[in-house]
């Protein structure tokens, strides 16, 4: 089973708005084969608590402007690591020790990497 069609437009949504405000270490992991109720888990990392905040407000955003309704939210307040819930796609956003000590990528290394589509003026460079 692979990420479906629509998963990866809400990716590509979330991706755009996390790199809008500076989340770093984007990575996207294809979760569908071992969660069959979830597509996508896609992670990012914010410098500190307020750019966890605007990062995970930013993506929300921009989902929820685009059709895609909010299923869930945690963590908001404390701003080290904010799960949003969009049904086939989850996005975490961490603090940058919450995302060492948690370490997604490592609990789930089985599953595919999705490729992150990089903004062209930074591919100019």
């Amino acid at each position: 089973m692979t990420a479906r069609e629509s998963t990866l437009t809400q990716l590509n949504i979330a991706v755009k708005a996390a790199q809008d405000k500076g989340a770093e270490d984007l990575v996207a992991l294809d979760v569908s084969e071992p969660l069959p109720f979830v597509d996508v888990f896609f992670i990012a990392t914010g410098r500190n608590e307020r750019n966890v905040m605007a990062v995970a407000g930013e993506i929300e955003d921009q989902l929820n402007a685009a059709g895609h309704k909010t299923l869930r939210r945690e963590g908001r307040s404390e701003g080290r690591w904010v799960l949003i819930d969009f049904g086939d796609l989850v996005v975490h956003v961490f603090h940058e020790e919450e995302r060492l000590y948690y370490s997604l990528e490592r609990l789930w290394k089985d599953c595919p990497v999705l490729p992150i589509a990089v903004p062209a003026s930074a591919s100019a460079e």
